[in-house]
């Protein structure tokens, strides 16, 4: 009887690799395009998760193609809810919140992101985080600076955290490391997928 060798699985691609290719990606999605993308998205999140619009939200400021959900935020802080954007206090460590609404000052961080100088912190009940990639098991990849990471591994109760993103953001394997966090759900134009209960 002949055996049949192994042939391990590929490994997964180089994460800076994948990460800059999958951001050319969406960067080369026209502005239209992008707004159609956007739009699906947010009203995914309102008919999936309803429970969110009296919550505390925290979400990111879109740059680079990202999806634009500040409409939804916005929608949903009409009805009693409340939206923050994250603020680098300390260099490598998790992130603090402030609340965000549509007149709040904001001045470009470190990284060129619009980020609000005044207003009251606010703890995530809800992180509703941009994805460069994110895999089938729901481990997400982004910029790399492992801020969203460490902000999940401290809060406690830790927040629902939601990946948003495009279809084009969908790999096999990201090659999660010990200290990624996983998310419970992805968002993209197509619908919503559940990584957990």
């Amino acid at each position: 009887m002949t055996a049949i060798p192994f042939t391990p699985p590929p490994a997964p691609e180089n994460r800076n690799v994948l990460r800059q290719r999958l951001i050319a990606a969406r960067r080369g999605l026209s502005a239209e395009a992008v707004a159609l993308l956007s739009e699906a998205i947010c009203g995914h999140l309102m008919a999936g998760f309803p429970e969110l619009e009296g919550k505390v939200v925290g979400f990111c400021w879109p740059v680079q193609n990202e999806p634009d959900l500040r409409p939804l935020l916005l929608e949903w802080q009409s009805r009693g809810g409340r939206s923050a954007l994250p603020v680098v206090t300390v260099p490598n460590a998790p992130l603090a919140f402030r609340e965000w609404r549509e007149a709040t000052p904001l001045a470009p961080d470190r990284y060129g992101i619009p980020t609000p100088t005044e207003g009251p912190w606010l703890v995530p009940q809800v992180l509703l985080l941009p994805v460069n990639g994110v895999d089938r098991l729901g481990y997400r990849l982004g910029y790399g600076g492992g801020f969203f990471d460490r902000t999940l591994a401290s809060l406690d109760p830790r927040p629902l955290a939601i990946g948003v993103g495009y279809e084009l953001a969908r790999v096999a394997d990201i090659g999660p490391e010990p200290h990624d966090e996983p998310l419970d759900a992805l968002v993209t134009e197509a619908g919503i997928t559940r990584f957990r209960p």
